[in-house]
C-alpha cells in the first residue's frame, strides 16, 4: 500500500481493516503519538493486553527482540501488536539495517507492527536510510506522515480543546496564544489546559492569556525584535537581560532575532510589490507560523526598506563577530542594539 493520509489511517482503525505494518512520522509530533497510540490500542485489543501488546523504545531497541516478538503468536486473539517508539533507521548499523529490512518483509498475518517516531526529526529527502525504509514500508504496509498544521487549523484545534474543558477560547485569542508560545501543538494544548484550569468556566480573555501563558525563548526574542523596531530601548534591554538570565546563548538569540528581521523584510517587500503580507508564505516555509507574517505586517509600518537592509547587514556582521572572535557575546548584542536604534 502506498503512503496514506491521516484520515485514511483513522478509517482503517475505525473499521479494523489493519495492515501488518505501519510507520508514522512527521513534524506534528502530537499527532504522530496520538494516532500511534490509538492504532496500538485497537490492534492489541482489550483482552489479554499483557500477552498481545509488546512495546520497545527506539533508544535501546534490539532488532532480535523485536523479531522474536513479531513472530510470537497472539494469545486467544486474532492478532497481537508490537510497537516501537522513536524508531530511527539513522541509528542502525549495517547489520541491523539488513535485519530490519528482512523483518519488514516477513511480518505474519497475526501481528501488527507499529513503528512511530514522535521525537525524531525525519528529513526523508536528505536521509538515504529513511528514504529506503519508507519505500520498503509502503510496499509492505502503510506509511503515514503527520504534517505541520497551519495557523488556522491550530486555532480551531485550540478552540475545540477549550470547549471540551467547559471554556470559550476565541480564534483571536487562540492566535494570541500562538504568538506568545510558538506553534508547537503539544505546548499549545498544555498552555490551553492551564488557561482552562485557571478560568474554570466561561471566556478565556486576553488578559488571562497574558498573565498565565508561559512565553518560550523564541517568543521572547520576537518581542525583543518588536521593541527594537519600535525604538523602545528600555523594553529591548530588559528582554535581553531576561534571556541571558535564562542562559540563552547570544548566538541563539541572534539567530532568532535575524529570523524575525527577515520576516519584516519579506513582508515589507511583499507590500511594496503590491502583494499582501501573506505572500512570503507561498515562497518560504511558514506553515503553522503564518501569525509571524501578520505580526510583521503590524510592526513594519513606518520602517523603510533601506533601514531593514542596513539592519540585516548589522545582524550579519554581529553574527560573524560572535562566531569568529572571543569578544563577550552580551557586549556584542548591546552594541548591535545601539546600532539598530540609530538606524531606526
Amino acid at each position: 500500500m502506498p503512503e496514506i493520509s491521516e484520515s485514511e489511517l483513522k478509517k482503517q482503525i475505525d473499521t479494523m481493516r489493519l495492515e501488518r505494518l505501519y510507520v508514522l512520522f512527521g513534524d506534528e509530533s502530537y499527532f504522530v503519538a496520538k494516532h500511534a497510540e490509538r492504532l496500538i490500542a485497537k490492534a492489541a485489543g482489550q483482552q489479554f493486553p499483557d500477552f498481545n501488546l509488546q512495546r520497545f523504545s527506539g533508544l535501546d531497541v534490539s532488532i532480535d527482540a523485536v523479531s522474536d516478538a513479531v513472530a510470537t503468536l497472539p494469545f486467544l486473539a486474532e492478532r497481537k501488536c508490537v510497537a516501537v517508539r522513536n524508531w530511527n533507521p539513522e541509528a542502525f548499523s549495517a547489520e541491523e539495517t539488513a535485519k530490519w529490512k528482512k523483518l519488514l518483509t516477513e511480518i505474519p498475518e497475526t501481528t501488527v507492527l507499529v513503528l512511530y517516531s514522535p521525537a525524531i526529526r525525519v528529513e526523508r529527502k536528505k536521509s538515504a536510510k529513511w528514504k529506503s525504509f519508507l519505500t520498503l514500508a509502503a510496499k509492505n504496509g502503510a506509511v503515514v506522515e503527520c504534517k505541520k498544521r497551519d495557523s488556522a487549523e491550530i486555532e480551531k484545534l485550540l478552540c475545540a480543546y477549550a470547549a471540551k474543558q467547559g471554556c470559550t477560547l476565541s480564534r483571536r485569542e487562540a492566535g494570541l496564544l500562538m504568538e506568545l508560545c510558538g506553534n508547537d501543538l503539544q505546548t499549545l494544548l498544555h498552555e490551553t489546559e492551564k488557561l482552562c484550569a485557571y478560568t474554570k468556566e466561561g471566556e478565556i480573555t486576553r488578559e488571562t492569556i497574558d498573565q498565565v501563558a508561559v512565553r518560550n525563548a523564541e517568543t521572547t526574542v520576537f518581542l525583543l525584535a518588536k521593541a527594537l523596531v519600535a525604538g523602545n530601548s528600555d523594553r529591548a534591554y530588559a528582554l535581553l537581560e531576561t534571556l541571558l538570565q535564562q542562559n540563552e546563548k547570544p548566538v541563539t538569540i541572534l539567530a532568532v532575532l535575524a529570523s524575525s528581521y527577515l520576516d519584516l523584510y519579506r513582508v515589507k517587500a511583499a507590500l511594496e510589490g503590491g502583494g499582501g503580507a501573506e505572500l512570503p508564505a507561498k515562497v518560504f516555509d511558514y506553515r503553522g507560523k503564518e501569525f509571524r507574517l501578520r505580526a510583521a505586517e503590524r510592526d513594519v509600518r513606518g520602517v523603510s526598506m533601506e533601514t531593514l537592509r542596513a539592519s540585516l547587514q548589522a545582524l550579519l556582521e554581529t553574527d560573524l563577530a560572535l562566531k569568529s572572535s572571543a569578544a563577550d557575546g552580551r557586549i556584542l548584542l548591546e552594541k548591535l542594539f545601539a546600532r539598530l536604534f540609530l538606524l531606526r
